[in-house]
């Protein structure tokens, strides 16, 4: 099986959608971000911090390019990996890109609980972090879109909707997959 890429704005559940994919369908997952700190034995944090955001986006790249490789994976992505290069492209051209998407209000209230994991919005307070997810959205949303298909991610928040939500992907993409 080719792979499927997870793409979508941090917090959408590419995560935890890919994981419980991956258990349903018998492949392997791959968090695209877990995945570069284990090869770099380095934290995202530490990275962004070390080589600045474009030698991030560099490291990036070369990782989505050596996962793209594989078969029978699950990868989700970091929010920010189909904005940068060719990386959209690739993985539409490597295997099945889905959007995964969610609305603001669960994206806010998702991030605001974890947000001190995340570079990117650390040191935001509420009303910051609204605005940044509404502007940075508007941003990457264009590069979203370019996934083949799209999903939605808002039901992801217990075990339930979880399992109701790994069928209903099954359901829509096993057929373009050659799995039931």
């Amino acid at each position: 099986m080719r792979p499927i890429f997870l793409i979508g704005y941090m917090g959408s559940g590419k995560t935890t959608l890919g994981r419980a994919l991956s258990r349903r369908m018998g492949v392997g997952f791959i968090d695209l971000d877990h995945y570069i700190e284990g090869r770099f034995m380095r934290t995202i944090a530490q990275l962004w911090s070390e080589r600045g955001e474009a030698g991030f986006r560099d490291v990036e790249r070369r990782m989505l390019h050596e996962v793209a490789d594989m078969e029978d994976v699950v990868v989700a992505c970091g929010g920010g990996t189909p904005c940068y290069f060719d990386n959209v492209d690739h993985m539409n051209e490597r295997g099945l890109t889905v959007f995964l998407e969610a609305s603001e209000s669960r994206l806010f209230a998702r991030l605001a609980i974890n947000r001190s994991r995340r570079p990117l919005i650390t040191d935001l307070d509420d009303d910051g972090l609204l605005r940044f997810i509404g502007e940075s959205l508007a941003t990457r949303l264009p590069h979203y879109q370019r996934a083949q298909h799209r999903f939605c991610g808002d039901r992801l928040e217990d075990a339930e909707q979880i399992s109701e939500t790994v069928e209903r992907f099954v359901a829509e993409f096993g057929p373009l997959l050659g799995n039931k």
